[in-house]
């Protein structure tokens, strides 16, 4: 791949895919504050206040994650998301060396490409793994009463609880390095402007490598 050292804007990101975005940053944070509040962490609204609110932003961000997923495998954004192995070396050495010596990023973001190798991984365990176990755990905890009635006695309610905390706090990890690594742009704010607008500049690549199209055939490209 090989560059010309200009820039240019493109369109990156979907208007629903900004709405999901932000409409999942915002229920997460929720759930997390109530979560901890719950926990004993700090008192904000009250415990079973906080109890009610976490409950419903719960099934909220379920039922959202299920408008998310349908929009994903309709239009083929899931290809974005497939995993690979090729120049992931790379970007590793990039994030842990190259970044501080102001070095180019080596898979610069592309429409057919929006996501380096490592993010391909991560946001694939994210929304494949890590949310859905979330939302599954704490689907459960909430419906605890009728565990008897589902068939579902035999569990234990202190692993759900254990599962559910734990992802919480992995989810928590998640943001603190995503919130870093969003200011790791040309600029500070590029990205999160991409996010808000839809549109990112990027370096002006004269050539994609085929393995970074969202599509196996040339011609949508």
């Amino acid at each position: 791949m090989t560059t010309n050292g200009k820039m240019k804007n493109i369109y990156l990101y979907a208007r629903f895919e900004r709405l999901w975005h932000w409409l999942q940053t915002l229920l997460i944070i929720i759930l997390l504050l109530t979560g901890f509040e719950v926990h004993g962490a700090f008192a904000l609204l009250g415990f079973w206040d906080a109890v009610e609110v976490h409950n419903f932003v719960g099934l909220t961000w379920l039922i959202a994650f299920a408008f998310f997923a349908f929009w994903i495998f309709t239009t083929g954004e899931w290809r974005q998301y497939v995993p690979t192995t090729k120049k992931m070396l790379s970007v590793v050495r990039y994030y842990m060396y190259g970044i501080f010596r102001g070095e180019p990023h080596p898979v610069p973001k592309r429409k057919e490409a929006k996501h380096n190798p490592l993010q391909r991984i991560v946001y694939l365990i994210l929304a494949a793994i890590l949310l859905p176990v979330q939302m599954v755990s704490g689907f459960l905890y909430w419906g605890y009463n009728s565990w008897g009635d589902w068939g579902l006695s035999w569990l234990s309610l202190q692993v759900v609880a254990l599962v559910h905390t734990t992802g919480a706090f992995a989810i928590l990890s998640f943001i603190v390095v995503h919130v870093y690594m969003i200011t790791t742009g040309h600029t500070i704010f590029a990205h999160t402007r991409a996010m808000i607008t839809g549109w990112e500049e990027v370096a002006d690549e004269e050539s994609v490598g085929d393995w970074e199209y969202k599509t196996k055939t040339k011609a949508a490209y």
